[in-house]
């Protein structure tokens, strides 16, 4: 089981901002900006890549819509929306994961 799985069953702390039937989100343990955090889909899939036509249609546009308000609402005013797909282009952790992050 991945560490982000772990965090979604609760079997390893995390800061959560955020708590709904499709996804978490939680403050980055090694934040790259002053704000941010990890929004992650409670399903494991391991990649964007893997994202089914059909399947997963709402997914991403969920995870931007939870970014979008979570930014409204600290306030912050510039920030940006990353994904990472795969090791070379960055990923670490192997589970779709939304970086927010914020100035």
């Amino acid at each position: 089981m991945c560490i982000f799985c772990k965090i979604i069953k609760g079997e390893i702390p995390s800061e959560k901002v955020h708590d709904d039937d499709i996804c978490i989100a939680f403050k980055d343990i090694h934040p790259k900006a002053p704000f941010h955090l990890l929004i992650v889909p409670k399903e494991h899939i391991a990649k964007v890549s893997e994202l089914e036509e059909g399947k997963h249609d709402h997914l991403i546009g969920h995870l931007v819509n939870v970014a979008n308000k979570l930014a409204k609402k600290e306030g912050v005013e510039g920030y940006k929306l990353q994904f990472n797909v795969g090791e070379k282009a960055g990923q670490e952790v192997m589970h779709v994961h939304m970086h927010l992050m914020g100035w």
